[in-house]
């Protein structure tokens, strides 16, 4: 009966914590979308042909709006943005940690919070990549397709200057890629080691 229990326990767990990261993840990854788009001077009125401008908008506006009141951009960089994804990382591992019955210090609440957000980063750029690599060998061309490459270019531009064209294909994609995953087990050892010694 005990182990009836706490399977149904762990189950339920399981299921409020992955509603919980869809939908705290969507908002934060779209506040993301948002801090980067702003700094790469990306326009984001719907005038101006973006896709994604609407959904963006209609997604982060509640957040980040009214942090500009008291949270100034510095420079390019959309700080209400990149406070508004924060917060929502926080607010997903407070109510986590509540869930696992706070047996956790508090210190790794925001711990979980800051690393969960750069994993977020790097997911986000990785998904990008991937879907620009696969329009690209499809040679597809649309407002989507433009869109995608001014996000994914000033990325790749840097690793093009390194790496050749190889038979023709451009490998840079590859190589960001990689990239991206060493930085993500890279990120994962950092936050194992920072966990540990608190």
């Amino acid at each position: 009966m005990m182990q009836t229990h706490f399977s149904l326990d762990t189950m339920l767990y399981q299921i409020i914590s992955l509603l919980l990261e869809v939908a705290a993840g969507l908002i934060a990854g779209t506040c993301l979308l948002r801090l980067y788009m702003q700094y790469q001077r990306i326009s984001m009125s719907v005038r101006s042909g973006n896709p994604l401008a609407k959904f963006i908008f209609a997604l982060t506006d509640w957040l980040v709006l009214p942090l500009r009141r008291v949270i100034p951009a510095a420079g390019r960089w959309d700080l209400a943005s990149l406070v508004g994804a924060f917060l929502m990382q926080l607010a997903l591992q407070a109510v986590l940690w509540l869930l696992r019955g706070a047996s956790e210090s508090v210190v790794a609440v925001g711990i979980y919070a800051v690393f969960g957000l750069a994993r977020m980063a790097i997911s986000g750029m990785t998904g990008l990549v991937i879907i620009y690599a696969i329009l690209s060998w499809m040679q597809t061309r649309s407002v989507g397709a433009d869109f995608l490459e001014r996000l994914v270019l000033p990325v790749l531009l840097p690793i093009r200057r390194v790496v050749p064209l190889v038979g023709g294909i451009d490998l840079s994609p590859l190589v960001l890629l990689l990239i991206l995953q060493v930085a993500g087990i890279v990120l994962g050892s950092i936050q194992a080691a920072v966990l540990f010694a608190i």
